[in-house]
């Protein structure tokens, strides 16, 4: 390839020569998403019991208060279905566990582990995403937010369906992987390598720290 920018190229062909793994990069104003952190996925005989959830958790809370420290936007996002399933779609027949979401479930799955502040948006979704059918992108954007730094579970579903819908609508999604976690090690793993790939930056809690300080 002849003539064109060096920034040009880096768009094309990314920092290491292939046709990946460009960067977004972070912009004027970031927020916080937090993506499902319930207790369905941090208690041990949770449904969707994550095998060690701890770090994630520890990894999210400092991100919350850093966003909340430097006036950032933080946003909740949680699984609610309607009595009996109804608006849960094929979703709920894909995976049934999702009942523990619906509004008469027993055991408090739904609950977020970490407690959001006055004023700061808890968005119910139906499916994986935080953007498909919900207020997100018109919450973030009434906000002045161009940047959205996800965390949460899980990585290779609720986490990547975010931050890939994050970058369709015009935000530049960063994915702090020390605030995900997912069933396996190799799920987590490899779903950050292809979101940094294709569809977000992937970056260190100190990274992610810096900037919303």
């Amino acid at each position: 390839m002849t003539g064109g920018s060096a920034a040009h190229d880096l768009m094309t062909t990314g920092p290491h020569g292939g046709a990946f793994s460009g960067r977004v990069g972070w912009g004027a104003r970031p927020a916080v998403v937090v993506v499902d952190l319930v207790r369905a996925y941090t208690e041990p005989d949770g449904p969707f019991a994550l095998p060690d959830p701890g770090p994630a958790v520890a990894a999210t809370a400092s991100l919350v208060a850093a966003a909340r420290a430097a006036g950032a936007p933080v946003v909740w996002t949680v699984v609610r279905y309607t009595s009996g399933m109804a608006d849960g779609g094929l979703f709920v027949c894909k995976v049934p566990a999702l009942a523990a979401f619906a509004e008469d479930a027993e055991g408090g799955w739904g609950e977020l582990v970490l407690k959001p502040a006055a004023g700061e948006p808890v968005v119910p979704k139906q499916y994986a995403s935080g953007f498909f059918g919900t207020s997100l992108a018109a919450t973030l954007r009434a906000a002045g937010v161009d940047t959205v730094v996800v965390a949460g579970v899980s990585t290779s579903g609720c986490v990547r369906a975010t931050a890939t819908d994050a970058l369709n609508h015009g935000f530049r999604p960063l994915v702090v992987r020390d605030a995900c976690a997912d069933r396996t090690p190799g799920l987590h793993e490899s779903n950050l390598a292809d979101l940094d790939a294709k569809y977000a930056d992937v970056v260190g809690i100190g990274e992610a720290l810096e900037h919303l300080r």
